[in-house]
């Protein structure tokens, strides 16, 4: 028996494995299948096409199509989806009739974005079957639905290379009910027959087959004979003769010639080489099995928007004595903040955006690199050096109340033009009435030699009284894109790193710019390290330093996921963010998708208890997560637009803010809070003591607390 059937879960319309395939020989099955490759390769034949698929690939096997499997690869890990059709059948009654075709030959072609949301529909499913949470069954009965139409809007046999017919119903109806009477009748059908059918002459009729099918009406008719064969010449012991009469052949010498086309051998040496026994069979199939939800690890990218991904319940209880004290919190991660090359601050968009951030976080180095470069005037060769671009900057920051720090680099400089340079820099601002050069830090570049350093300390030294800070001797730090810095996982990273270090973080810019990415996608979002991007729209790393300033300069308690602090003036705040334990180091946009699914990000659940809050109490709660305040998974949620009109820059302006909560609690023994983080993100809960004042109840002639 070359026919398989698939077994489905009693209440579900899909079965999906989870395997490594070395080998599996020609069957079929009376299922819709979807072949998805997540490691190595697979070697895919289906009737008598031979396709190769790669990791991330997909290939589609329509209803009672046989094929075969095989791959050198014995490290290959393959999803396979079969589908019940009775259950499209539902809501499409002509399913048994569709036939799905993806590009699987021309690469790249799989990269597009209807076969990523196809994967994403796909892993949607797998995830509710492994994780089997509450209403699972519907979540993916309502997914396959999706999946239907997307695949008869996207994967329809008769629109590959045929846009046209997307906007021409009537043509597109003709042209499948054509090929479905051929499918149907193939044994015995002429052109005639169907050109009275549809009202069409022979020649018209004929031309319009070739263009819808790529055959001529022969070819067809002779291709969907040959296919059918096969399962006869597998499933059954009729003579040669005998199926060549039952596909619709005149003659069996007709039927070996077609056959020898499309396989390259007669139809009986097809038999011989592929009919075995049941025993055989079974031994011809050489694959391994895997628990399903190991392949979680593979698909999680596809699940990073999914909020019923990873679902958890989990009550996270933390006690607070707000009488505690644990250390002083001295914010020193507001001491210097990376802005990048200084000819960046000549451009007036992002000394607003910087403007901006100095209003609400206030930080007091500036980090500059390149402010000895040929952007800034500044030119190698040269014997007079002109400082306009350069006061301009320092003025700049001067006004914001931020002072310079900048990196000396001798990129294109000789030892002795860069000295000469530094010369000429130091001569010209200690004369500069609006600036104190002794607000000036510098730092070196890892491209200074040891000799170049020591000519610049004794310049500095010696000539100028000008000392280098050893605090500020750090790595020039690297420009790293990646589409992480865009996303809400900064949120917790950032905080997470501070909390734990209290430091400056020098990947982190303070805007977005446009430097020498090539592989742009997009003018939004494009993986650059910066608070707020080139449109002014601010990221959710921003809102990490946004909450992070909020905190008091006393530390109550820390752990793992949160931080209390307090000020002086009866104010008290609690900082909670996402965690869990591979989040001390920066991940790429791939592995924090990864984090996300494996390492309970998805949902977590605070119960506070608070002790020793001495009045009635105000509290403001500050929220911001992959759903809240987050201008990247907003933007996502827009499709995705690669240029943004008016009226969507002004959307993601708006999204991009957290949800603020006020609430009025009365004094209590014990004040009980609870919070939701949801994926990646943090809640700030600042709790304001106010005084309780006395009013005079008439009624009971006696002053009570307001």
């Amino acid at each position: 028996m070359r026919r398989e059937y698939i077994n489905y879960p009693s209440n579900l319309p899909i079965e999906i494995t989870y395997c490594s395939i070395s080998q599996y020989p020609i069957h079929w099955h009376n299922t819709i299948e979807i072949v998805y490759v997540l490691q190595g390769n697979l070697n895919v034949s289906i009737e008598s096409d031979e396709f190769e698929l790669h990791a991330n690939e997909m290939e589609i096997i329509n209803v009672d199509e046989a094929h075969k499997f095989r791959s050198k690869n014995e490290d290959n890990k393959v999803l396979i989806f079969h589908i019940d059709p009775s259950f499209f059948e539902k809501y499409y009654s002509d399913i048994d009739n569709m036939i799905f075709y993806v590009n699987s030959s021309d690469e790249g072609a799989q990269d597009a974005e209807e076969y990523n949301i196809l994967r994403k529909f796909l892993c949607r499913i797998l995830c509710e079957l492994v994780q089997h949470q509450e209403g699972y069954d519907e979540e993916i009965e309502s997914t396959l639905v999706s999946v239907l139409y997307h695949l008869i809007n996207n994967f329809h046999y008769l629109l590959y290379d045929k846009d046209d017919l997307k906007n021409n119903e009537e043509q597109l109806e003709r042209y499948h009910r054509i090929s479905k009477y051929i499918f149907n009748n193939y044994n015995n059908v002429t052109l005639q027959e169907i050109a009275q059918k549809e009202f069409l002459s022979s020649h018209y009729l004929s031309h319009e087959i070739k263009y819808a099918t790529g055959y001529s009406f022969t070819d067809l008719v002779n291709i969907t004979r040959v296919e059918e064969s096969v399962k006869l010449l597998l499933e059954t012991d009729m003579a040669i003769s005998e199926i060549s009469e039952e596909v619709g052949f005149s003659h069996p010498r007709y039927f070996n010639k077609h056959f020898k086309l499309n396989y390259n051998i007669t139809p009986l040496q097809f038999r011989k080489k592929n009919k075995v026994n049941e025993k055989t069979y079974e031994k011809q199939k050489r694959v391994n099995y895997f628990d399903l939800k190991d392949s979680l690890e593979y698909i999680v990218y596809y699940l990073e928007d999914y909020d019923r991904f990873n679902y958890e319940n989990k009550i996270t209880k933390i006690n607070i004595d707000m009488n505690d004290y644990k250390s002083d919190f001295n914010k020193n991660f507001k001491e210097i903040l990376n802005v990048g090359d200084a000819f960046d601050l000549l451009i007036e968009d992002n000394k607003d955006f910087l403007e901006e951030i100095q209003e609400e976080i206030c930080f007091k180095y500036a980090l500059l690199s390149n402010v000895f470069s040929s952007d800034m005037g500044i030119f190698p060769a040269s014997k007079f050096h002109n400082w306009n671009r350069a006061v301009t900057v320092f003025e700049f920051l001067d006004y914001l109340d931020m002072k310079p720090l900048i990196i000396l680099d001798s990129t294109d400089f000789s030892d002795d033009e860069f000295i000469f340079a530094l010369n000429s820099f130091i001569n010209y601002f200690k004369d500069v009435e609006t600036l104190s050069l002794a607000d000036f830090k510098f730092s070196y570049s890892d491209n200074i030699s040891e000799t170049l350093r020591n000519k610049i300390n004794t310049l500095f030294k010696e000539n100028y009284c000008i000392s280098l800070d050893a605090q500020y001797n750090f790595k020039s730090p690297e420009i790293i894109i990646d589409p992480v810095f865009d996303t809400a996982y900064m949120i917790p990273f950032i905080i997470n790193k501070i909390i734990k270090d209290d430091s400056f973080i020098s990947s982190v810019h303070g805007f977005d710019v446009l430097d020498k990415q090539v592989n742009l996608t997009n003018e939004v979002f494009f993986g650059y390290p910066g608070l707020i991007n080139d449109k002014g729209i601010k990221k959710p790393a921003y809102y990490a330093y946004y909450l992070l300033n909020k905190l008091g300069n006393i530390i109550i308690d820390q752990d793992d996921g949160y931080i209390v602090t307090k000020n002086d003036d009866g104010e008290y705040q609690i900082l909670l963010y996402s965690y869990n334990d591979d989040i001390n180091s920066l991940s790429d946009i791939e592995t924090m998708s990864k984090l996300r699914g494996m390492k309970n990000t998805a949902k977590v659940n605070f119960n506070l208890n608070i002790v020793n809050l001495n009045s009635n109490c105000r509290i403001t709660t500050y929220e911001v997560n992959e759903k809240v305040g987050s201008s990247y998974n907003y933007w996502i949620g827009m499709g995705r637009p690669k240029r943004l009109n008016k009226e969507e820059k002004e959307i993601l302006h708006k999204a991009s803010f957290p949800r603020i909560n006020f609430l009025y609690s009365k004094r209590s023994t014990i004040l009980n809070l609870q919070a939701t983080l949801i994926g990646y993100g943090a809640e700030l809960i600042i709790i304001k003591e106010v005084a309780v004042s006395k009013v005079f109840d008439t009624s009971r002639n006696k002053k009570v607390d307001s």
